[in-house]
């Protein structure tokens, strides 16, 4: 009777951290393109999405979302649309965003159609807190006409806000084709056109780290890292690459024994896993890739908009090169309750 007990009690012991972890995808429905917040005001945690499972990414407005432990994900609604009074230069296409938090106010950017210029154009929007409500500054913050000379590619798309730890200086970057950069002026509004520099990484295949998009970049033990995705969006071989550099605004060096970061793994149906964000636990040298991964029943079927939100683990070697993220399919534990 003790045994089965025993037995009894380890298996649902085992159905009950299995349920824990069981959360790939990390929020239901379609979402793409996620860029993770540690709020210092809430001390939540926030992912903010493009909204998927349209036709053509005709998503107008962007979802936030809310945990104190990477696991369990509050939907706290939609918190800007670019289809109405709140982005009056857009009519849609809401897609990529980031967000920073500086001196108690939220900075939220995006990409959106401007039916003047027919581009995809990054607007910003500005509010005291993580979920909104947001007031859009009112014009676009970067266009077309902002692209470097020598860019070759797509439209002004896939934007990034890093704060230099260093400096204190703010930067944004985009990009699709190419990757550019800029620092912020104090306002968080403008960008110093006199900064604005082509970071596109050199070289590469559709195989290793030919750049298409999605910059991230963030700063570790004296080292800017610069991510991006390669590929198509709607490719199982959507994966991200990295490169290092000494400064915000590069060069980028590629070490060629050591530049992936996450790649698909079909043997688990995990397929397109790229456009990502990092997050440090605060304080911690402790690092979690979120990303989007292409809905499994949809791999042969509009696999670019049905994308799904993930997270797993990322951790460096002494050298302080990123380990190869192996995505899985339930997740990391719960982060525990201070």
């Amino acid at each position: 009777m003790t045994t089965m007990k025993t037995l009894m009690t380890a298996v649902l012991l085992t159905v009950a951290v299995n349920y824990i972890m069981a959360q790939q995808p990390i929020l239901t429905g379609f979402h793409a393109d996620p860029e993770v917040l540690y709020s210092t005001k809430t001390k939540k945690y926030y992912i903010y999405s493009t909204t998927d499972g349209t036709p053509g990414w005709g998503g107008h407005d962007f979802s936030v979302f809310s945990s104190k432990n990477l696991v369990d994900w509050k939907d706290e609604g939609k918190m800007l649309d670019v289809k109405g009074d709140q982005v009056k230069w857009a009519t849609g296409n809401a897609w990529a965003p980031c967000i920073i938090e500086k001196e108690g106010k939220y900075y939220f950017y995006f990409s959106a159609h401007n039916p003047q210029s027919k581009r995809k154009e990054i607007g910003v929007a500005v509010s005291d807190s993580p979920t909104g409500p947001f007031v859009d500054s009112g014009a676009p913050i970067i266009t077309d006409k902002d692209r470097p000379k020598e860019a070759r590619g797509g439209q002004a798309i896939d934007v990034d806000v890093f704060k230099d730890p260093k400096s204190g200086k703010y930067y944004l970057y985009w990009g699709n084709g190419f990757m550019a950069g800029a620092e912020l002026n104090d306002d968080m509004l403008s960008v110093k056109k006199e900064t604005i520099t082509l970071l596109t990484p050199k070289d590469g295949s559709l195989q290793t780290w030919a750049y298409r998009e999605g910059t991230y970049v963030f700063w570790r033990k004296g080292k800017y890292y610069f991510l991006w995705s390669v590929d198509d969006t709607g490719s199982p071989n959507y994966h991200v690459c990295y490169g290092t550099a000494e400064s915000p605004l590069g060069p980028i060096h590629i070490d060629e024994d050591s530049y992936l970061v996450l790649k698909q793994k079909p043997e688990d149906g995990i397929y397109g896993t790229a456009h990502n964000s990092v997050l440090q636990i605060p304080g911690k040298d402790k690092w979690y890739i979120v990303y989007h991964r292409i809905n499994k029943d949809y791999v042969n079927h509009e696999p670019g908009i049905h994308r799904e939100v993930c997270i797993d683990r990322m951790t460096f070697d002494k050298q302080g090169r990123i380990i190869p993220v192996v995505p899985t399919l339930d997740g990391p534990a719960p982060l525990k309750k201070k």
